[in-house]
């Protein structure tokens, strides 16, 4: 339960980093190194703080799990697991709209958001303080007996599969797009065109946006950021600037 998929993967992750930088060069087009630097830097945080944050955002998962669940589940069971990846990403999906939707989870999602490039660097631009209330979307699954490690894995597959999709370099990817969410559907969901606001929520399954109302096609070419710029490039301002707007 000490293995942090997330943190492993961080050396692939810069490595794939300097490949789409060294292809976007090719194509001439632009890259702003201090735009990437935030965004690595937001990540960095957000990884020290989860060092001391996420055992108390699982302590209470796993204690619903050993006290009030409903049902038993086996994670020794295949389907258990199946189920899981569907589940997790049913309630990502819910977080997410939730997020966009409230002022109080807008304030630490917006940092995601903030930067007016779309590349894999973005993928890394992780917010530092959500960890402190979004365990709790996901304390149904505990509710039914979804077992913590089943959750914890899915939930760090859920989180590096959205890693790919923040790219311009990948075009739309045809029949893989009806129920998969991919880089066409995820830049929509970064847009700020008045057609994408608000759309395209979902982690793996683009179903739950057909599903429910929330899915736009990529049309027009996206225009990204906030609709309040962030006009800095210091990663502790990106996460506290939110917060600061909603005290004001």
């Amino acid at each position: 339960m000490n293995l942090n998929p997330i943190g492993i993967a961080v050396p692939f992750f810069l490595l794939l980093i300097g490949i789409e930088y060294a292809v976007l060069r090719r194509q001439k087009r632009t890259v702003r190194l201090n735009d990437a630097v935030t965004d690595i830097s937001c990540g960095v945080g957000d990884q020290m703080l989860s060092v001391f944050l996420k055992s108390l955002a699982l302590f209470p998962y796993a204690y619903v799990v050993q006290h009030g669940a409903l049902f038993e589940m086996s994670a020794s069971n295949p389907w258990v697991w199946v189920f899981g990846v569907f589940a997790v990403d049913l309630f990502y999906y819910v977080y997410h709209r939730v997020c966009h939707r409230m002022n109080l989870g807008w304030a630490t999602h917006s940092v995601h958001h903030q930067s007016e490039a779309y590349n894999l660097s973005v993928a890394l631009r992780q917010p530092w303080f959500s960890i402190v209330y979004s365990w709790v979307f996901y304390v149904p699954l505990a509710l039914i007996g979804l077992p913590l490690e089943v959750y914890v894995t899915t939930f760090a597959f859920n989180l590096l599969y959205q890693f790919w999709i923040h790219t311009e370099t990948i075009d739309k990817m045809g029949r893989f797009e009806y129920l998969f969410n991919t880089p066409s559907h995820h830049r929509v969901h970064h847009g700020t065109n008045p057609k994408y606001i608000d759309k395209n929520y979902a982690g793996i399954f683009i179903i739950w946006d057909r599903m429910f109302g929330t899915f736009q096609v990529e049309e027009e070419t996206p225009l990204y950021g906030t609709l309040k710029p962030l006009n800095s490039w210091n990663p502790f301002w990106a996460n506290v600037s939110p917060w600061v707007s909603l005290v004001q």
